[in-house]
């Protein structure tokens, strides 16, 4: 779903209706433990970025590449 909206905000309730569970803070707990072990994965890329946006849900920021 991230990678659906690379660059744009994926809302934290629509992923977990996706996923067919409920909105509550249980599963968004679990959901936040998933984003965090993706985070460390994808740390030793620069050019991408897992990022929280407050109050909506998260974004994955891909840099774009740069031609020579």
């Amino acid at each position: 779903m991230l990678c659906d909206r690379v660059n744009g905000v994926l809302d934290r309730s629509e992923a977990l209706q996706k996923i067919r569970l409920d909105d509550n803070t249980f599963n968004a707990g679990s959901m936040d433990v998933y984003i965090a072990k993706l985070r460390k994965y994808l740390k030793d890329d620069e050019g991408v970025e897992l990022i929280n946006v407050h109050g909506k849900g998260f974004k994955l920021f891909v840099k774009e590449a740069s031609s020579s």
